[in-house]
């Protein structure tokens, strides 16, 4: 299949939603439980969505929305520690657009823009060296987040502002690693899901070996995605296929983008910029060994964390906001007392609201949310 519609056709969709019937049905005979999968990705919930797909699916097999949204898990404290850097006369401060909404303890950094802080939003890293370029008197400094996906091209403007000799340019570091974050998950006692859709663009840079871990370790089945519908449907049936062979296995359904061995390059421009963290914190998981990166000593010139006087401030989410157990599937997203009254797009409480990529955006952007609000007051009323 050479374009995208080909990976939307209507009749394609109808065949894999009725081999996912038939395996499910299999494996519901030796079952008590409905069946629980986990993609990990935000770009897959998206599409899950958008396209109506858990409504395709048998009532037997539940999606489970994961932390696969760097801005989703960018805990409270980290906002406040940007906004502290945003707000130095001497500093351009450069994000992505939609961190700019994600509510710290006091304001977002849309509302400190508002206020007069030089904040503003770029769409790659080499746009905020562009704006080092231009303004020489300032420092400029890039809110670099998300996994492995962009990691390669941070790591690879901050090479290239060396070469170019530019000192006005630096990083405030929040990238963060996607194998720990998935351990966390599988670790959690009360854990029970059956199989993962591991993450396309992560695997595109990391390669299959990665996961292999879940497989080996954990005894859960895992397939590398793709992001348009019949990606994410085909997956699903490749997993139940395993579960219903009883194996466990890495198998890369996005094999027209994701190598083996993954980008090289990539990995070596990552690993000669950054090195591992001794823990991180990310929402809704608490802090996680090994699971952020920070600038080498190599290029600490480059480092916001180094040069500026960053606090590193810990704030807890308000008792209001339940993002964290959303974030590790505890509840669904219109089970939380917030969502979709108090807490919704133009008014987000949490960063899932705030984010294209969040669980509660997309229900609320493409979901009934009328129905769900009618549903969580019905389970309220039960219980």
């Amino acid at each position: 299949m050479k374009y995208v519609d080909e990976f939307r056709d209507p009749q394609r969709a109808q065949l894999l939603v009725s081999e996912i019937g038939r395996i499910a049905e299999q494996l519901m005979e030796q079952r008590t439980r409905p069946i629980q999968l986990m993609e990990f990705c935000g770009g897959h919930t998206h599409t899950i969505f958008r396209y109506g797909i858990e409504q395709l699916l048998p009532e037997s097999i539940e999606m489970i929305h994961g932390p696969g949204c760097p801005v989703c898990v960018l805990p409270r404290g980290r906002v406040d520690d940007c906004l502290t850097l945003a707000e130095r006369p001497d500093v351009i401060f450069a994000t992505f657009g939609d961190a700019m909404r994600v509510p710290g303890s006091q304001k977002s950094l849309l509302q400190a823009r508002a206020e007069g802080a030089d904040i503003r939003m770029v769409y790659s890293p080499l746009d905020a060296l562009q704006l080092a370029i231009r303004h020489p008197d300032k420092e400029v400094i890039f809110f670099a987040l998300g996994f492995e996906t962009t990691m390669p091209s941070t790591a690879l403007t901050v090479q290239q502002a060396r070469r170019q000799g530019i000192s006005n340019f630096s990083l405030f570091c929040n990238h963060i690693t996607t194998v720990p974050t998935i351990k966390a998950i599988l670790d959690a006692p009360d854990m029970q899901l059956d199989g993962f859709l591991a993450p396309g663009h992560v695997s595109m840079v990391v390669g299959e070996q990665p996961f292999e871990f879940i497989a080996d370790s954990y005894h859960k089945p895992i397939v590398i995605t793709g992001f348009e519908p019949l990606d994410i449907l085909q997956s699903i049936q490749m997993l139940l296929k395993q579960l219903n062979e009883k194996r466990c296995a890495v198998e890369n359904q996005y094999s027209r983008v994701v190598r083996q061995q993954g980008n090289t390059a990539g990995q070596q421009a990552i690993h000669e910029v950054f090195e591992l963290r001794d823990s991180f914190e990310l929402r809704g998981l608490g802090s996680i060994d090994l699971s952020g990166v920070r600038i080498a000593e190599q290029y600490a010139s480059y480092d916001a964390e180094r040069k500026f006087n960053v606090p590193n401030l810990h704030i807890a989410d308000p008792d209001t906001c339940q993002c964290g157990e959303v974030l590790t599937g505890s509840i669904r997203h219109w089970e939380c007392r917030m969502f979709g009254s108090q807490c919704n797009p133009q008014s987000p409480m949490g960063a899932l609201m705030v984010s294209s990529e969040g669980a509660c955006a997309a229900y609320y952007n493409f979901g009934d949310v009328d129905e769900l609000l009618q549903k969580r007051a019905r389970q309220a009323s039960n219980a």
